[in-house]
């Protein structure tokens, strides 16, 4: 088994019409034998980004606690929130820097840029970007979550349809992996409001 399926994750950011939304299910297990079903894996870093950790739990716990020092010294001396294409970069130059004992994580980071542009990306264990228009996946789950995505997604949706889908998308995938699950955790980040909503699944 990789470590990087040690504890388990499913991570998914979409993009939709002036917004975006990014869910992760709940589960924290150690291989097979599940130990908590609250599991957190979406952080904040400000209001409009956030970034969501999939891999090895304590590594996750980690580099979020890691970031979160970068960008308050960056908020210090700059005066003003990280734009989301400029913490994507601190993001992979900060993996980069590891390379040779890596955290063992895969970051998907989505926030609201100029003019309230969505913007999501994701990255491997040592930085190496990914960006996209639609949505993007990591974790255990990543697999069965690409196929539901491609499936569902479609441009331009208002809020409300693409807290839907990406909620479908991910319960739909994480029934189909073993290692994540319980539930999920959904962030809907418009200009104006940041909506957190927990939705169940199958408990087993």
């Amino acid at each position: 088994m990789s470590i990087f399926e040690y504890n388990g994750s499913a991570v998914v950011a979409m993009v939709g019409k002036n917004c975006f939304a990014i869910a992760s299910d709940r589960r924290l297990g150690v291989q097979l034998q599940t130990v908590a079903t609250d599991f957190q894996r979406v952080f904040k870093i400000h209001d409009k980004l956030y970034i969501g950790l999939s891999g090895l739990a304590t590594d996750a716990q980690s580099l979020y606690q890691r970031l979160v020092f970068r960008h308050k010294l960056y908020q210090l001396r700059e005066e003003r929130d990280m734009k989301p294409q400029t913490f994507a970069s601190l993001v992979s130059t900060f993996l980069y820097e590891k390379r040779f004992g890596p955290y063992f994580c895969q970051p998907v980071i989505a926030g609201l840029g100029d003019n309230d542009e969505p913007f999501i990306c994701t990255m491997d264990c040592i930085g190496a970007k990914e960006l996209a228009k639609d949505f993007v996946v990591s974790g255990t789950a990543s697999e069965s979550l690409y196929g539901a995505c491609e499936s569902m997604y479609k441009p331009s949706m208002e809020p409300e349809e693409l807290f839907e889908t990406i909620s479908q998308a991910l319960q739909a995938s994480v029934d189909r992996d073993c290692l994540s699950g319980w539930g999920g955790y959904v962030l809907l980040v418009t200009p104006t409001e940041v909506q957190e909503r927990v939705i169940k699944g199958r408990m087993d």
